[in-house]
């Protein structure tokens, strides 16, 4: 999956980080040479990502989006990129840039744990894609990825002990 993300550049104002942010949201479950394939359009249909502007839109924006053949048309990921674009806003102003909220966080695991806790559609993988994205440091994906594995693992044996315990 790591040779398949975007490339790692430093954003230069709240735009970048929306369109980084949003990237990993319209992913989810589709391949990323589709969103590559599509994004020039997503970012036309969502005003350059211009949080501002992207904040503010309404049920007749979702309509349009929803209508929209440029975009992935998933009324959830599209409320998700305005609610992200209100919720960068808000961080950006309280801690006087998003660059130094991202900062804010002591280890690389506090940081992705705070994303998907302040951002929609962003799980573990998305914070992961999101801060390489924008240059921010990153473990290693193999070295990431298997750490994680484990977690995973546990989870599903759980949920299947779970499951047997309630068949029986």
């Amino acid at each position: 999956m790591d040779g398949d993300a975007p490339p790692r550049r430093k954003p230069a104002n709240l735009a970048d980080y929306l369109e980084a942010l949003s990237r990993p949201v319209f992913q989810a479950g589709i391949s990323w040479r589709v969103i590559d394939r599509k994004w020039d359009g997503i970012r036309h249909a969502f005003a350059g990502f211009d949080p501002k502007v992207v904040a503010e839109y309404d049920l007749d924006d979702v309509e349009r989006l929803l209508a929209d053949s440029r975009v992935v048309r998933s009324k959830a990921k599209i409320e998700a990129t305005i609610d992200n674009a209100q919720a960068l806003i808000e961080l950006d102003a309280e801690h006087r840039g998003f660059h130094r909220y991202l900062k804010s966080h002591p280890t690389f695991e506090d940081t992705v744990a705070d994303l998907t806790r302040q951002f929609r559609f962003i799980g573990d993988s998305g914070a992961y894609h999101f801060l390489s994205s924008v240059d921010e440091p990153v473990p290693p994906y193999q070295e990431w990825s298997a750490r994680k594995q484990p977690a995973r693992r546990r989870g599903i044996a759980t949920a299947a002990r779970k499951t047997a315990k309630g068949a029986t």
